[in-house]
């Protein structure tokens, strides 16, 4: 069994839809999950905002008619038999049942409007499968995909549901939908932006499976990030951990979540091409290759808070106190240095930034940087290598707010000015590689 995850660009026109038919029809038992056609998801959020404003029913009506004619084009377009008429017969519904839940306004209106892009995709895609003859069932994941009241996976209730639907409905291809989800109450909701990864990761985990397939549109990780460097390279192998590093600090092409369920297991990860099936791709597993950088990310959108009192110097509980207001608020901490009268450390949600920020100022003062990026070095074992110091010599000319090193041997984060960005990528490019 093999679990194979494809993106909102996979799925994101008829062309693709059929290419993707093409990778997943050969003859072994999988699970395929898919995301949403690209723009979908987009536009079922600016949707939702609509629906909270008053006295906007035309606007909402006007905004759904809209998306539901490009699915009708789709429908035209992607089917040749008369299976067409059916999964016409089925847009029309889906979007009737969009009106109806707007009109009636439930708990859940803003998980149950974002779930319809993936539960759209899945149901054309299988469609699409069942009139070329190929033996197909399609799962909602709304069935089986729960989570606890920590936002965590009930992996007992995913594994013993999964199982039960499967038996029920045998077929060599279970299509289902990544991202979305019920809560520990029941409630539709998701898995957060790019949580087809995660759902897929979960699903082998819980299955056991022989390997994950995340399909996109690029070859796999880059050494660097192609947007701001050129002559980027892709990455054949990496580690469970350098992966998890990358995908955290920047990396876009992968969930941070979507490796610690296959490392659990032990379940190699590769990520495809689906417009370029045969090229290798990266393969993510418990082996690891080398030592040394084996690739550099960014992270922007991030605010650097340093916090300052002689109240610090040999005193306990201290960081006890700091870190209580930032779990008060739901905001996590991604870097952090200290002093003997001082921490900074740096967030990358800064919604509740006009409340923590009082909050600290009651014993401390404090000092805000926005606007920064965290730039951050990953290979095995960096943090050991004797050619390190030539990282820092580089940045001679840049203002550096801060240094994470050593917190893992896998990764040195930096933090710089988000205009000075693409200047650091560039050097660090041209030392390392």
């Amino acid at each position: 069994m093999k679990v194979l995850k494809f993106g909102g660009t996979s799925v994101g026109n008829v062309e693709n839809m059929r290419q993707v038919m093409k990778i997943v029809n050969d003859g072994e038992q999988k699970i395929v999950v898919l995301s949403a056609m690209a723009g979908t998801t987009n536009f079922l959020v600016e949707l939702y905002e609509l629906t909270k404003k008053r006295n906007e029913g035309f606007s909402v009506k006007h905004k759904i008619d809209v998306l539901k004619e490009q699915y009708i084009d789709v429908v035209e377009n992607l089917y040749k038999t008369d299976v067409k008429k059916e999964a016409m017969r089925f847009v029309r519904n889906r979007f009737g049942k969009i009106y109806q839940a707007i009109d009636e306004n439930p708990r859940d209106l803003e998980g149950y409007i974002l779930a319809q892009g993936e539960i759209l995709s899945t149901r054309l895609f299988t469609y699409l499968l069942k009139e070329n003859n190929i033996d197909a069932e399609c799962i909602p994941a709304l069935e089986f995909m729960r989570i606890d009241m920590n936002g965590e996976p009930d992996r007992f209730f995913i594994k013993k549901t999964l199982g039960y639907y499967m038996e029920r409905y045998p077929a060599t291809i279970y299509v289902t939908q990544g991202y979305i989800c019920r809560d520990f109450y029941g409630r539709i909701t998701n898995l957060k932006r790019g949580g087809s990864d995660y759902t897929a990761s979960i699903i082998g985990s819980r299955l056991r499976a022989d390997n994950i397939q995340i399909w996109t549109d690029v070859d796999g990780f880059q050494n660097n990030d192609p947007r701001y460097v050129k002559k980027t390279q892709p990455i054949s192998e990496l580690s469970f951990e350098e992966a998890a590093e990358l995908a955290y600090f920047g990396a876009k092409i992968l969930h941070p979540q979507t490796v610690f369920p296959a490392q659990r297991r032990n379940i190699p990860v590769y990520l495809k091409n689906t417009l370029d099936p045969k090229a290798k791709g990266t393969r993510i597993s418990s082996d690891v290759k080398a030592n040394g950088v084996k690739a550099i990310a960014a992270k922007d959108g991030i605010t650097a808070i340093k916090i300052k009192s002689e109240r610090m110097l040999h005193s306990h509980g201290y960081l006890h106190k700091i870190f209580e207001v930032f779990s008060r608020h739901e905001t996590p901490i991604d870097m952090i240095t200290t002093s003997e009268v001082a921490v900074s450390l740096t967030i990358d949600n800064a919604k509740n930034l006009d409340k923590i920020v009082p909050e600290l100022e009651n014993f401390a003062k404090i000092e805000v940087d926005q606007e920064q990026s965290i730039v951050c070095l990953v290979g095995h074992e960096i943090t050991k290598s004797n050619a390190t110091y030539k990282l820092f010599g580089v940045l001679k000319d840049h203002t550096v707010r801060m240094i994470s090193y050593g917190g893992s041997s896998n990764n040195i984060s930096i933090l710089v000015d988000t205009d000075k960005k693409v200047e650091v990528l560039n050097k660090l490019h041209k030392l390392v590689f």
